[in-house]
């Protein structure tokens, strides 16, 4: 069992930056670790993932806003956000998938675009 815990979702405005963080108990066996989201209404969506490489994937509607890193030593996942916009509004889970196909998530955290 891997429990993740994110943080940093808040409210914004339009054009400004925030910096999600997840830390995972522990990492042995997992070989990547990313973000996703769902907003009101609609399906959970991928956001950004990464793994060993880096080898690194984003949606095509944050590429060039949002930036993903990870600290395999602090077994944490980053997810640097810039020029937020409104339809980034959603709740951001992060997600760590094992060796074996197990995937884990988090709790969620709320990030909110508005003027």
């Amino acid at each position: 069992q891997v429990d993740l815990v994110e943080s940093g979702g808040d409210f914004v405005q339009p054009g400004g930056s925030l910096r999600l963080s997840c830390v995972a108990s522990r990492a042995t066996y997992i070989i990547s670790m990313g973000w996703y989201r769902q907003a009101p209404g609609n399906e959970r969506e991928l956001v950004a993932t990464i793994r060993d490489g880096p080898n690194i994937n984003y949606a095509d509607s944050v590429k060039g806003r949002f930036n993903i890193s990870r600290n395999k030593a602090r077994n944490t996942v980053y997810l640097q956000m810039n020029n937020l916009k409104p339809e980034d509004t959603a709740v951001y889970y992060c997600n760590a998938r094992s060796r074996t196909g197990t995937h884990y998530w988090g709790q969620g955290t709320q990030v909110t675009v508005s003027s």
